[in-house]
Parts: C-alpha cells; sequence; structure tokens
C-alpha cells in the first residue's frame, strides 16, 4: 500500500487478499489483485493524484463489478481498456473503431 493510506483502505487491501488467497491465488497474485482493486477504488473517490480514464468513467466500482469483465471472463476486456492498448501500440483510426474492431487490430 502506498504510504499514508486511510485505515479504511489498508483493511480493504487485506480482506481483498486474504479473499483471493483462499481462491486458491498465489500470495503475489493476491496481493496485485488487492492493490489494483484499492488503487483503482482511490482514484474513484479522489484520493489518488492520478486516475485512468477507465477508472473514472466506469459507472460499476471493482467491488460491485465483482470480476465481471475481467480478461478472461465471457465478454473480455471492455472497450476503454482495448482503446487504451490500441494507443499504447499506435494503432491508427482506434477512435473511430468499436469493441470488435479493435480486438480484430490488436489481434485477439
Amino acid at each position: 500500500m502506498p504510504a499514508g493510506s486511510s485505515p479504511k483502505r489498508e483493511r480493504q487491501y487485506e480482506h481483498i487478499k486474504e479473499s483471493a488467497e483462499e481462491r486458491g491465488e498465489s500470495t503475489e497474485r493476491a496481493e496485485e489483485i488487492a492493490a489494483r482493486t484499492v488503487n483503482k477504488e482511490r482514484a474513484r473517490a479522489g484520493e489518488s493524484r492520478t486516475a485512468s480514464r477507465a477508472s473514472l468513467r466506469d459507472p460499476k466500482s471493482a467491488s460491485e463489478r465483482g470480476g465481471q469483465r475481467s480478461h478472461s471472463g465471457a465478454e473480455g476486456p471492455t472497450r476503454d481498456q482495448l482503446y487504451e492498448e490500441a494507443r499504447k501500440r499506435n494503432v491508427h483510426g482506434r477512435s473511430s473503431m468499436n469493441k470488435k474492431e479493435l480486438a480484430d487490430a490488436l489481434g485477439r
């Protein structure tokens, strides 16, 4: 956890980490899941200096969503996630692409 995190976020981190370990995740993976989830919640609550567009625009929080849109889920990554990956890979024409077109351009 980042320095200066609130006790609430510390408890949240520990709870998520323990839950992931109970599901059979390795300690390292459980820590990663917990850190990412808590960091996203901190960004949504305005507790961090920076926040991704997806963190701020998503109507459901990570805890409400409960992994419904994980990369291995039925629907796969969101359009915003695909768009961010396309931006990082400098895919031309990405702004006018829909989710399927972005996935095809990224080779998914």
